[in-house]
């Protein structure tokens, strides 16, 4: 059976007049950049993160880098990162004149071990980027501790995490911002690119509105060097539709992560097949992705032959942060980073979306077995 990795049509069959009514009363409008019905959703948005504010942007990858520059962060100064993530967490720090510093992460969660960011603060370093990767929330009360004791700022990375919890609290309400991407692929997915970042700090809530719009206080006045963040008012609209639903389908995720579970189990792939594991404090899980470790040496055949079959699949991510090319200057080699390389060696990622059928996961799970038998 053909398995896509991602079903978007399926999600918007379900929910299309409620879309289609939503661009057309936009189209009507004429308002396509910020405007009310960006207003609505930042207001949406905070009250689903139990932040106090927050703000649209243009992308998950503009929220990094929006919260670095209303910061002040640049040249000289460090911000700590997990080598294991998608590339924007690095690009950002580097786009702002900032050095990426890496620490690396635990086997358990693959998010940023705590312990090992506590090695790596010095007199530059500025911040700590924990992110909350394929949707479990990285471990945050060390962190914080780590932070108020030499007075970083902490933005959380929690563009594959809207919805999730650590101990009950929603992460992005938890650092100094909280960034998040609606790119369509994410459980909270627009049309496009689009971003929000959230913060409990009112005054930097308006700095975001600053920065976003070249730095405009006023109409063609400039107190700072801001950039072109704004949302869309078409992207704020689709995605205002889609939130009431994303419970919903997070709770999907977290059924199919489940029954993913049980079938492995029943497969008898042990020594060959490792799960996803929870962490060992409280959390709310929301399965931006499911992703396995593939042992013995097998990850790569196994992807190419699940893809030649017509079962989707993705390897997230096959290089760690440190040894890419773009950042040879900051001398990172094989072996600084043992658990995130060992990680980009073994992982890969199964069909999750919330339409996907009990048929399909056992389809994914009996071709995994019978290659890997």
């Amino acid at each position: 059976m053909a398995v896509p990795l991602l079903d978007l049509k399926a999600q918007y069959a379900s929910i299309k007049e409620e879309i289609l009514k939503e661009i057309s009363e936009i189209s009507d409008s004429q308002y396509f950049i910020l405007g009310p019905k960006v207003e609505k959703l930042e207001k949406e948005v905070a009250a689903y993160c139990a932040s106090n504010f927050a703000v649209g942007v243009t992308s998950g990858s503009d929220a990094l880098i929006i919260a670095l520059m209303v910061e002040g962060i640049g040249p000289g100064d460090e911000v700590i990162i997990p080598p294991f993530t998608f590339f924007a967490t690095a690009g950002a720090v580097v786009r702002v004149g900032a050095t990426p510093v890496f620490a690396d992460i635990d086997p358990v969660t693959y998010n940023i071990d705590p312990v090992k960011v506590a090695e790596k603060v010095t007199p530059r370093t500025k911040a700590i980027i924990p992110v909350h990767l394929f949707g479990q929330p990285a471990d945050m009360d060390p962190i914080m501790e780590i932070a108020k004791k030499h007075n970083l700022v902490v933005i959380e990375d929690a563009c594959q995490a809207i919805g999730s919890e650590y101990k009950g609290r929603r992460v992005g309400s938890i650092g100094d911002y909280g960034c998040f991407s609606f790119f369509p692929s994410k459980n909270l997915g627009c049309f496009g690119d689009g971003g929000m970042v959230t913060c409990n700090d009112p005054e930097k809530a308006k700095l975001l509105k600053i920065f976003r719009n070249h730095g405009q206080s006023g109409t063609y006045m400039h107190e700072y060097v801001g950039g072109n963040f704004r949302l869309d008012a078409l992207q704020a609209g689709i995605l205002s539709v889609k939130l009431p639903y994303l419970d919903g389908w997070s709770e999907a995720r977290q059924h199919n992560a489940a029954e993913y579970d049980e079938l492995f189990a029943a497969a008898g792939l042990d020594g060959k097949v490792s799960l996803p594991k929870k962490a060992a404090y409280p959390v709310r899980h929301i399965y931006n992705q499911y992703c396995i470790e593939v042992a013995g040496g097998r990850r790569d055949a196994l992807v190419a032959h699940l893809r030649e079959i017509g079962i989707g699949c993705a390897i997230y991510y096959p290089l760690s942060l440190h040894l890419q090319k773009c950042f040879a200057d900051l001398g990172g080699k094989p072996g600084d980073y043992p658990v995130s390389e060992a990680a980009s060696g073994r992982i890969m990622a199964l069909p999750i979306y919330p339409e996907s059928t009990a048929e399909q996961r056992r389809s994914v799970v009996d071709a995994i077995a019978a290659f890997l038998k």
